[in-house]
């Protein structure tokens, strides 16, 4: 369809619901969320049979969608994609415009996931798993070697969920939520159960505090699990979000975009962090100074973990939140003097402030949890914020998430390989 100026006295051209969506290159539920966003304005069709849209703004929400998946002029060639979930700014971060650390403050990591999703909170909400889910998961989990990681067994008890889900390919919003609120506490059950540390029922923390130690839960560490899920729930556009929102943008099936997420957090820079964060602490307990410590990292070149975040010029609002529980836990104190020890080390010679996988570091060594407990913690947190934006990602245009390659080799034609 061209754009055109109405002619004198001529009606306005109007679209109905399908070509509406098919212009936008969206589904006809999208073409209503729009609406709903403010974002286009609908008439009732004179029938009754439905509404229709003004041509000429349909016509420029495509224009401006194309833009925006561009990306934004003078990015510098980074990815600018809309969002309505998650602002960092000013060392601080909200959820939906809710400063993010009094959210995790005063609400359970569910109540946040929800918030999330939806805009709105439902005090006492808790996710369970029907029984048919967490016995598939379990038995492909319980398949692998003895060894394998536990994000490794995440991403198997994802796609054993997705396997138990006939309906997966439904992307509606209330089918996806209705899959997030089963597959979160699924994961969480299909991670081995650890001796003495069974907390069966209530929030998803403490469910998920047995399959990370054998210690018994008390009240304070519970707090400090529960609170860390919230915080970790979402972080903007992150590496395993931007792999969750190009998986989407295919219209990949949520367990599938989970499934990318899970894939990308291995990294040692991103979900992998707090693991060396624990070991350097355990190492540090054991010397008893964190001087030779600091001194064999910088000697092999490597960075220090635990310290400087990219989006933050002061303190991880996340670490000061975490930190501040931990101080009221007395068996966290060797692991906080550790902590505060490498940080002061370090600024010898760099002024990095701790981030949220020294934080998490803190919480797993002195809860007895081993070195792979962090990036388990933040592979379930993370779950929840990776179905937001599936969810945010459905609703626009598909396949947008396909950036043009810089091709930088031997120009064509060339002469065949030997």
């Amino acid at each position: 369809m061209r754009d055109q100026e109405p002619a004198p006295g001529r009606p306005e051209r109007r679209l109905s619901t399908k070509e509406t969506a098919e212009l936008l290159g969206v589904k006809p539920e999208t073409v209503y969320a729009y609406v709903s966003r403010g974002q286009l304005s609908s008439r009732r069709d004179p029938g009754g049979r439905g509404s229709t849209f003004d041509a000429e703004e349909v016509a420029a929400l495509a224009r401006r969608n194309r833009r925006e998946s561009a990306g934004s002029p003078g990015s510098g060639g980074e990815l600018s994609v809309r969002t309505r979930i998650t602002l960092i700014e000013q060392d601080r971060y909200y959820f939906r415009g809710v400063d993010a650390t009094e959210l995790a403050a005063r609400h359970s990591y569910e109540e946040v996931a929800e918030w999330l999703w939806t805009g709105r909170m439902r005090p006492g909400v808790t996710f369970t798993a029907p029984e048919a889910a967490v016995a598939t998961a379990r038995r492909a989990v319980n398949a692998l070697p003895e060894h394998t990681a536990p994000t490794d067994r995440l991403r198997v008890a994802a796609i054993a969920a997705a396997a138990e889900d006939p309906l997966r390919f439904d992307l509606s919003e209330e089918a996806v939520l209705g899959t997030a609120r089963v597959l979160i506490p699924t994961l969480v059950a299909a991670l081995p159960q650890r001796e003495f540390g069974h907390l069966a029922e209530g929030p998803l923390a403490h469910r998920l505090w047995g399959r990370l130690t054998g210690r018994e839960a008390d009240e304070a560490s519970l707090r400090a699990l529960d609170t860390a899920l919230a915080l970790l729930v979402d972080h903007d556009l992150a590496a395993s979000t931007l792999a969750v929102r190009v998986a989407a943008s295919a219209r990949a099936h949520a367990y599938a975009a989970v499934s990318a997420g899970l894939g990308v957090i291995e990294g040692p820079l991103h979900g992998a962090a707090s693991g060396l964060a624990h070991r350097m602490l355990v190492d540090v307990l054991d010397r008893g100074t964190a001087v030779p410590v600091i001194a064999d990292e910088l000697r092999a070149g490597r960075r220090i973990p635990g310290l400087g975040h990219r989006l933050y010029q002061g303190e991880d609002p996340r670490a000061r939140a975490l930190f501040a529980l931990l101080e009221e836990i007395p068996r966290a104190e060797p692991a906080l003097l550790a902590a505060r020890d490498v940080v002061a080390t370090t600024a010898r010679h760099a002024p990095l402030h701790a981030n949220v996988d020294l934080a998490l570091a803190v919480l797993t060594v002195s809860c007895g949890m081993p070195a792979t407990a962090g990036e388990t913690i933040f592979a379930v947190a993370r779950t929840a914020g990776w179905i937001a934006h599936a969810l945010e990602e459905y609703g626009e245009r598909p396949l947008r998430m396909r950036p043009s390659g810089h091709y930088v080799g031997p120009r064509p034609p060339q002469p065949l390989p030997d």
